[in-house]
């Protein structure tokens, strides 16, 4: 039997349901599947609040405000590139990508902002999120940014979560 990835999902905040968990390791192994990662791989998240990610954010990237998800990777992937047997940890055979946390209450707040779902909101920042962690970056307005949006789309169209002007358009 093959070796299957290990994707735990701790949550600091109430209202996060095993079907939400299942939900987001879900989206990662539709991310990780259609980024064509056959190895298996880690990736810890961790579901807080505002305040947490915020202080997150302050101490590790010196920006003082809070954010809906960060990416801590455990590699150096250029977008693309695939991790390799090489990555694994030897003592468990496992890939580690690195940590995703997620903000909760943006997760509602962007979904109300947005005009979407609650559900289509957490697989977008859980994609974004994976992307990151496959070295897949957004810091200028152009090519990287419209890169890391085509994988993004491509991982939410396999999910069928398109956006509301997408499916309202279709």
């Amino acid at each position: 039997m093959a070796k299957r990835h290990f994707l735990p999902v701790e949550a600091e905040v109430p209202g996060v349901s095993d079907g939400s968990r299942a939900f987001i390791r879900k989206v990662i192994r539709t991310a990780l599947e259609t980024e064509g990662v056959t190895l298996p791989c880690e990736i810890d998240v961790l579901v807080t609040n505002d305040r947490a990610i915020r202080k997150l954010n302050r101490e590790q990237r010196k920006i003082d405000k809070a954010t809906d998800v960060l990416s801590f990777p455990a590699l150096e992937l250029k977008p693309g590139e695939k991790p390799t047997e090489v990555d694994a940890d030897p003592g468990t055979g496992l890939v580690p990508l690195g940590d995703m946390v997620l903000s909760w209450e943006r997760v509602a707040a962007q979904a109300k902002e947005y005009g979407h779902s609650n559900r289509r909101e957490l697989a977008y920042l859980v994609t974004h999120s994976v992307l990151h962690l496959l070295g897949y970056d957004h810091m200028d307005e152009g090519e990287q940014k419209a890169l890391m949006r085509a994988h993004e789309e491509a991982v939410m169209d396999r999910l069928e979560l398109k956006r509301q002007k997408d499916a309202q358009e279709g």
